[in-house]
Parts: structure tokens; sequence; C-alpha cells
């Protein structure tokens, strides 16, 4: 991710909902390093942030809605929750959840795109987001997973303003050409029953090593380790609850400035 830090219109921020978030707690652990602090007040619902160091890096929360899947989301920021909620619908998106003020810290949203693809609209007010970027145990790369691109492209340009690039095999996302994301089609490989959905990458020291360590506390690789050509060495893997993330070696993609995802 050629981004150091939130911007208008880039992902600023990615949080897990599970069923089981103590256990949660213990595999992000023991896997990236964090530091998983819980927030005490009753009507924070459980909701915990995993800091490296002093620096929040995501969120852990229990899952809020029967419906909610065990998943990882990925929030965008704006300047305008309600107004970017209007703006979704405009496009052809679905507001799944309206615009509400969490505390004193931001305001935020959930929608999808119009192939089913969900993700969060965050307009910061304490809170900006993460505070570290590209690190190892940190947020690299973000990428959406679609069976339509060309709607995809419109939508998101649209609404955000990014820029595309990349190449024909493989499309990155940008804010003036900075990439901090790209999609990926989904084909005959992937179930017909997995949704379009948005992927949150993180950066490791090794990827191999990861992918195993996840393997023996519980996890699985969805992709085991690979080397992408002319770009960084990745996985994609599934913790004990099945929730899904990618990882990729930190060192290849500030040397290649290329795309984690780019299978």
């Amino acid at each position: 991710m050629q981004l150091d830090r939130p911007v208008t219109g880039g992902p600023c921020w990615t949080e897990l909902g599970t069923s089981d978030l103590e256990s949660a707690k213990r595999f992000y652990a023991d896997l990236f390093g964090w530091r998983p602090e819980t927030d005490p007040r009753p009507e924070a619902g459980g909701y915990t942030v995993a800091h490296l160091g002093d620096a929040p890096v995501a969120a852990l929360s229990p899952l809020y809605q029967e419906t909610q899947p065990v998943a990882w989301n990925v929030s965008f920021a704006v300047t305008d929750a309600d107004a970017a909620v209007e703006a979704v619908r405009a496009a052809g998106g679905t507001v799944l959840v309206a615009p509400m003020d969490v505390f004193d810290v931001g305001r935020f949203a959930v929608v999808s795109d119009p192939e089913g693809a969900v993700f969060q609209l965050w307009q910061a007010r304490s809170f900006a987001g993460a505070d570290l970027f590209n690190a190892p145990g940190a947020l690299g790369w973000v990428e959406l997973m679609t069976r339509a691109p060309d709607r995809a492209t419109e939508f998101y340009t649209t609404l955000f303003g990014w820029t595309v690039g990349g190449s024909d095999r493989y499309t990155q996302w940008g804010l003036a050409g900075a990439d901090f994301g790209g999609m990926l089609t989904m084909d005959e490989k992937f179930p017909h029953e997995v949704p379009p959905h948005w992927l949150p990458y993180f950066a490791v020291e090794d990827v191999d090593a990861t992918a195993n360590a996840a393997a023996g506390a519980g996890g699985s690789s969805l992709m085991e380790p690979t080397s992408v050509p002319d770009g960084p060495r990745i996985a994609v893997l599934r913790d004990p609850q099945k929730a899904v993330f990618g990882i990729y070696r930190a060192r290849d993609e500030e040397r290649q400035g290329g795309a984690p995802g780019a299978a």
C-alpha cells in the first residue's frame, strides 16, 4: 500500500466480526503480536481494538446481528457519512446500516456495492483509523473479490474518485495514483455460494511461517503460500471461526510496489 495514513477515500480501518471474541483475541495476538484492549463500557458491546505497540491497527468485535457473518470488514474514510450514503444509493449500492454516531470518535455506516460486496464508511472525529500501515502485523492492502469487474470499477470510481491501474491481469485501486488495493475477478475456482467481498491483507515478516502458525492455532489456508509473478509472496488464511484474511511479505511490497493479491 502506497498510503501511510488514513486519507479521504482510502482504507482507514479493518475490523473482524467473530462468533468467539476471546478465541479471536488469542489467535491474532499470537499470530501478529497484537495487544487487544476491550472497551469496558457495556454500550460498546465488547468492541476490542488491537494494537501494535501503542498504535491501533484493527478491531475485533462480537457479532451484533443474527444475520451478520463471521468476516473481516474494510472501512473507507469519508468526510460526511450521510452524504456518502446518498452517493452509494445514487451509484446503485445498498445501505445496510444507516449512519450513526460512535460515541465521540466518529460516524459510520455499512453499505454494499451493486454486486453485494459489503464495506463500511467512516467519518472521523476523534479517531481517524489505523495509526500504522504496511508494517508486520498491520494492514497493507485491501482487495475486492467480484464477479462483475466493470460494474465495480464504475461504482467505486464514481463513489470515491479512485484511480485505476495495474494490468490486464489485475486491477489496482489508487488515490491520485497511490495504490492501496486491487480487484480480482471471481472465476469458476470460487464456489458459487461465496459472495463478492472485500479482503484485507496484513503484512508479515515470513508468509510461510505465519501460515504454519495459523494452522497450528486452529486456522487453515485457503491459498497456500505462493510467490506472485512480478509480485510479493502471499497466502490467504482462515481463522478458527472461518473468517478469511490475506497475508503478504512486507519487504516484497516495499521493493516491488506491487499488489499483494495479484494471484
